[in-house]
């Protein structure tokens, strides 16, 4: 397989990356985090830890909320960002986002402190359940939606309650995946859950004008995650996806907001993105939908 295989076979713009570029480099003025709140889930490792943790930070958040269920791990992303990034706060929620009542009190301390979150990411995933469907273990398969999708979706309500007004600006982003609508045979589980969770955007779109809420393809980065299979292809690096992420939770520059309720991959140029902005909105692009003319109308005569 050509280490370029995927990008290609996804790709939507012109110009595509598998690094960090000038368009999303955080640390750029037009991609500021300043007084914002940013709630990243996953955080003490993978993506988390070495892709948006950086991001956000670099971009000069006034505090990253780091979410996982291993306190050691948290604790030492947390020290790292704070030696790096130390006019950056940070707090250090060991969480199950699983379990509603660990979703609930990681909610209260960010209202005690904060009042209120600006951005979310939602990055925590599992990745665990690998067979054909008729002989994976039906625990373990359920367990990923469990936390995939219920965890994703617990954390996205909490988030939009604890709103101030419900005109109350807001970012959310949340890691979908190819697979989410390319069958891989015996991914069914991780496959379900972020087509799930990409399809939970479209609606929070729709329901939530004030949001931009956008599923994010990280392409294929190397982590604890990563197949054997995908290995050789894995070289999206984790700051292309931190700075995809910051790019798309900016809040200055650029309209975002023609993206939100769609699929957007790491790898697609953001710049060819803003290009196709009128394309995208008027073929209503980006999103699932049925691949085949539906409609009485068609067989009237």
């Amino acid at each position: 397989m050509e280490p370029d295989h995927f990008v290609k076979s996804q790709q939507f713009t012109p110009n595509t990356h598998r690094d960090l570029y000038p368009s999303i480099d955080p640390s750029q003025p037009s991609l500021s985090q300043k007084d914002k709140v940013i709630i990243i889930t996953g955080a003490s490792q993978g993506l988390g830890a070495t892709g948006f943790v950086p991001a956000f930070a670099r971009a000069g958040a006034k505090a990253i909320v780091l979410v996982a269920r291993s306190a050691d791990k948290l604790r030492d992303v947390t020290e790292k960002i704070s030696k790096e990034y130390p006019a950056v706060e940070t707090l250090s929620v060991p969480t199950n986002i699983a379990d509603p009542t660990s979703v609930a009190s990681l909610f209260e301390k960010v209202k005690a402190i904060y009042g209120h979150a600006d951005v979310l990411v939602n990055n925590a995933a599992i990745f665990k359940a690998v067979a054909p469907v008729k002989d994976v273990d039906q625990q373990t398969w359920w367990a990923e939606q469990t936390l995939n999708l219920r965890g994703t979706f617990m954390m996205t309500q909490n988030f939009l309650k604890l709103l101030p007004t419900p005109e109350t600006p807001a970012k959310i982003v949340t890691l979908t995946s190819g697979v989410a609508y390319e069958v891989f045979p015996t991914l069914s589980a991780y496959g379900i859950s972020k087509l799930a969770v990409f399809e939970l955007m479209t609606y929070l779109a729709l329901e939530n004008p004030n949001v931009v809420a956008v599923a994010l393809h990280p392409g294929i980065v190397m982590t604890d995650m990563t197949l054997d299979t995908f290995k050789p292809v894995a070289l999206d690096t984790p700051e292309l996806v931190g700075g995809v992420g910051a790019w798309l939770a900016a809040w200055e520059g650029e309209d975002r907001s023609f993206l939100s309720g769609r699929f957007v991959s790491a790898n697609w140029d953001v710049d060819d993105l803003v290009k196709r902005k009128d394309e995208i909105l008027n073929g209503n692009l980006l999103k699932m939908n049925i691949d085949a003319k539906l409609g009485a109308a068609q067989f009237s005569k």
